[in-house]
């Protein structure tokens, strides 16, 4: 029996390797570039409770190559003084403008109202919306447009380059880039014309302003705590031209500082990521079988004196998949070692998840409970 359980669990090991090999190979890359095309672009950043580093964040856009381009920060109630370091580090520059959010409306997310409404006053060719966490090379705007335009991307939306220090965002923030390369063929993302394939990363997403436009904007996801991924979906099944790269290091972010970021910002966004708490339990089990069952039936077999090598090679699979990703990903290769340790903090994350949708109906981040309201 546990010979045929081995046998089950290399299939998908071995899809997940294969799909890996052939992403990390194709995967567009940023890369420092100009284009002779310099459309004017309107970068749009949400700023909820960001005093730690809308600072920084703004001195980085102001210092950008790329010659014609406007920031729009939109301060979305923060409880600190989020708006006043925004203002003060871009100097009153006349193209940083510093907007003060109206009230949520009825059937709103936050960040999904203060996109729409920078949306609103944008003068740009392309919309950029990006997170006030994500820094930025001098050479980043333009090595995002150039290749941006070289594909004739309606949407092209750039997985950051993420920073991680404490150990549990070594070992959960960089899963983010495995499941991508892993999972999603980036073929049928740039390729196939059907809304399962579409992918994006809120981080990063460049928009033509038509294409924007044409798809309903942030109006069409007003209530949708995956928004990124539901846009992405209605690129592809509009299909319109969606392009994803890696940010290389030109577009970098750190996410969360500690354990607790790390568990609420994941446990925000899973449960819709899988649709359904029932899927959500599913797909736990299945990570289970992957990355876990493996290297306790080698600790078992070793401790019985059965053959482990069946468990052993499956154990060494998981490890390298981790690892692959992470070089590709510019994350600690060594890190891929304790890939089990990993699936354990994700189903901590799930229960988590779990406990809000049951308890409160939606996960807490930044103060609010981040579910939509229902209309009056």
């Amino acid at each position: 029996m546990t010979t045929w359980l081995m046998l089950i669990i290399a299939i998908p090991l071995i899809v997940i390797a294969g799909n890996l090999l052939v992403n990390s190979q194709i995967f567009p890359r940023l890369s420092a570039k100009s284009s002779a095309q310099t459309p004017f672009v309107s970068v749009m950043i949400p700023a909820r409770n960001e005093s730690a580093v809308i600072g920084d964040t703004m001195r980085g856009w102001l210092s950008q190559t790329y010659p014609h381009y406007e920031v729009i920060v939109l301060d979305d109630h923060s409880t600190d003084n989020t708006a006043q370091i925004a203002r003060d580090a871009s100097g009153d520059n006349p193209r940083v403008p510093i907007l003060a959010g109206a009230p949520l409306p009825d059937g709103w997310m936050g960040k999904n109202w203060a996109c729409h409404q920078m949306a609103q006053v944008a003068k740009g060719e392309i919309f950029l919306f990006t997170d006030a966490d994500v820094h930025w090379s001098p050479e980043g705007l333009s090595a995002l447009i150039a290749d941006m335009t070289a594909r004739r991307a309606d949407l092209y939306s750039v997985w950051s380059t993420q920073e991680t220090v404490t150990w549990t965002e070594r070992l959960c923030v960089p899963l983010m880039a495995m499941v991508i390369l892993g999972y999603l063929p980036l073929i049928g993302v740039h390729y196939i014309p059907l809304g399962a394939f579409g992918a994006a990363n809120g981080q990063c997403m460049a928009w033509r302003k038509n294409a924007y436009n044409q798809i309903g904007g942030h109006n069409r996801v007003r209530g949708n705590v995956l928004e990124d991924v539901t846009l992405a979906r209605m690129v592809k099944s509009a299909k319109m031209r969606l392009r994803m790269g890696d940010g290389a290091g030109l577009v970098t972010c750190r996410m969360y500082q500690n354990w607790r970021e790390v568990k609420n910002g994941y446990a925000k966004n899973i449960l819709a990521g899988y649709g359904s708490p029932f899927a959500l339990m599913l797909g736990t089990i299945f990570h289970w079988l992957i990355f876990i069952v493996p290297p306790i039936a080698m600790i078992v077999a070793l401790v019985t004196g059965e053959n482990a090598l069946m468990p052993a090679l499956l154990t060494l699979l998981g490890i390298i998949i981790r690892a692959v990703s992470a070089s590709f990903s510019r994350q600690r290769i060594f890190d891929a070692v304790f890939m089990p340790v990993s699936a354990l903090l994700m189903t901590r994350i799930a229960l988590q998840a779990l406990y809000w949708h049951y308890t409160q109906g939606g996960p807490t981040w930044k103060g609010r409970v981040v579910t939509a309201r229902k209309k009056s």
